[in-house]
């Protein structure tokens, strides 16, 4: 029988490290109302370096954290980041270039298949429950768009689509950077490999 392999401390770690990473960008975004949310940068560090299951751990962790002490639509969006996590770990497995700078084409196809997923169900989270409002700064370019022929959920996916993208391309950017600056001792001993995802 397979035994199933537990999370190391240094896996925890920077599990951890990733959730802090998101907390602060994503505190940096409110705080400035930028249109994009800067909170996913440590989900996909986890997502590449880790793997799927482990990348999807971060953003709940952020997201309760902030959800519960200063912005309570973190919570609700959490599913978001974790399904981001997921594509980011699955993205690196099929891209191992992801471990380094990524750059031009390849960063952008990267990250619409990193953005894609988690936009449908951060658009059905923001029409269903919040009716296209939220604490981020992309909320002002939603009820713009809602007073055109456009109506609210196709403004709220237009948007959401725009600045997912936006935000993914930029965190993944910055994500693939600090993965490729990772020294290969560090990987081996996060991941007991070199050079790929690890984790479930």
């Amino acid at each position: 029988m397979k035994s199933r392999k537990k999370m190391t401390v240094n896996q925890m770690v920077l599990i951890a490290l990733a959730a802090c990473i998101n907390t602060a960008g994503g505190q940096a975004a409110l705080a400035l109302r930028l249109p994009v949310y800067l909170d996913s940068i440590g989900t996909i560090l986890a997502g590449i370096l880790l793997g799927p299951v482990y990348g999807m751990l971060p953003n709940l962790l952020s997201g309760i954290l902030m959800g519960m002490t200063t912005d309570i639509y973190s919570l609700y969006f959490a599913p978001v980041g974790m399904v981001t996590g997921f594509m980011a770990g699955l993205a690196s497995r099929r891209m191992p270039e992801l471990m380094g700078r990524v750059r031009g084409l390849r960063l952008f196809l990267a990250a619409a298949l990193i953005t894609v997923p988690g936009t449908i169900v951060s658009s059905l989270i923001c029409a269903g429950l919040f009716g296209g409002i939220t604490s981020s700064g992309s909320t002002v370019l939603v009820q713009l768009l809602s007073h055109t022929p456009l109506g609210m959920t196709a403004s709220i996916f237009l948007v959401q689509v725009i600045t997912d993208l936006a935000d993914r391309t930029v965190s993944l950017f910055l994500a693939s950077a600090a993965a490729g600056t990772v020294p290969d001792r560090l990987k081996q001993a996060i991941c007991g490999q070199q050079g790929r995802a690890c984790g479930p």
